[in-house]
């Protein structure tokens, strides 16, 4: 099994409507989805898939950067990763387009894989 690309990069917003304006309006990026009633917002950066996934810190508490990669199957990866020693930080998770799961490096940076299989 193995990473077919970026999906997305989440990043924490200690004000949500502050980082709105910084990523719309200073840089200008254009708006991919607002969820911000659930404390996301997303921004694309070109035509680019992969998004810019902001987080608000009041209802995601524990968030820290995270990259995410889509793979064809979370359960076959996050099997195949396990028997390779990766700690992950909780089981596989239903997500609205399909499933995920986290984990961190030796370095502990937050990785994640998703799939699209709803």
């Amino acid at each position: 099994m193995k990473i077919k690309n970026y999906d997305n990069f989440f990043l924490p917003a200690q004000n949500i409507e502050e980082s709105k304006v910084f990523y719309a309006e200073v840089l200008g990026l254009d708006l991919k989805f607002d969820f911000s009633t659930l404390g996301m917002i997303a921004y694309k950066v070109g035509d680019e898939e992969p998004a810019i996934i902001l987080k608000d810190e009041s209802r995601f508490p524990n968030v820290k950067p995270t990259i995410w990669f889509e793979v064809e199957s979370v359960e076959s990866l996050y099997i195949e990763l396990k028997n390779k020693g990766v700690v992950f930080l909780s089981e596989p998770f239903r997500i609205k387009t399909g499933w995920a799961v986290e984990f961190t490096d030796p370095s502990g940076n937050r990785l994640g894989i998703t799939d699209y299989n709803t």
